[in-house]
């Protein structure tokens, strides 16, 4: 794996000397995988490029050089962990809805020595909590639900002038064609980056947020999903 890692760092323009700690996740992923179900994914190398990589190739596309960024329903803790690995200069906040995997992210930036937050929320409940809503400069998100339900989860995260970046395959362009409604009443635009990778093609789609807000985002628990913008 180390050496999968380093080469995939060294194509991203990262530190190849960010593999072992990289590797030292993944073996801490797999372990507690044992007992609680965290990835679906664990043969060795595929770890390293479906999650590892995968997460850290995000840094393609945002300068985080002083950022404040959060990731929002991060389950294992990917993309922020991979990034905050990465990237160790840059303050990565880590909320997840279920306390169990929050949990196992502390232990993993207790044992790896990573800067990072790890807090037990909802996104709709933290949204509106006035010590994250509009706080970040970059949401990150992988994973998670199509583009309408993500974004309202997300935007109110960030600044005005802040992006949300969400992970995406092919289908990036259609979700984004049926988020217009979702853009346009959180007061964002969006555009859409692809890269090649050896797992399969891969979009990023960047919302960058003109205005604060509405004090009606994010609805309460679960309406997003039911009934999107």
């Amino acid at each position: 794996m180390t050496a999968l890692l380093r080469e995939g760092l060294r194509e991203l323009g990262l530190d190849e000397s960010r593999a072992e700690t990289l590797e030292r996740f993944a073996a801490l992923l797999l372990k507690k995988n044992e007992v609680m179900n965290l990835t679906a994914i664990t043969e060795p190398d595929a770890v390293a490029q479906l999650h590892l990589l995968d997460s850290a190739a995000l840094l393609q596309f945002a300068d985080l050089t002083g950022k404040n960024v959060v990731d929002v329903g991060t389950g294992a803790g990917f993309p922020g962990l991979p990034i905050a690995i990465a990237r160790p200069d840059v303050r990565v906040t880590l909320l997840d809805s279920l306390n169990k995997r929050i949990g196992f992210l502390r232990e993993v930036c207790k044992e790896l020595d990573i800067n990072a937050d790890c807090i037990h929320d909802r996104a709709e409940d933290g949204g509106r909590n006035p010590a994250l809503r509009e706080k970040f400069d970059i949401a990150v998100s992988r994973a998670v639900a199509r583009v309408s339900p993500l974004a309202e989860y997300t935007v109110p995260f960030v600044k005005v002038g802040g992006r949300s970046l969400m992970y995406k395959g092919p289908q990036a362009a259609a979700e984004l064609k049926e988020g217009e409604r979702a853009l346009e009443l959180l007061c964002c635009t969006g555009e859409i980056r692809s890269y090649p990778a050896e797992w399969g093609e891969r979009s990023v789609i960047i919302l960058t947020k003109q205005k604060p807000t509405a004090k009606a985002y994010p609805r309460k628990a679960g309406t997003a999903e039911k009934k999107p913008l």
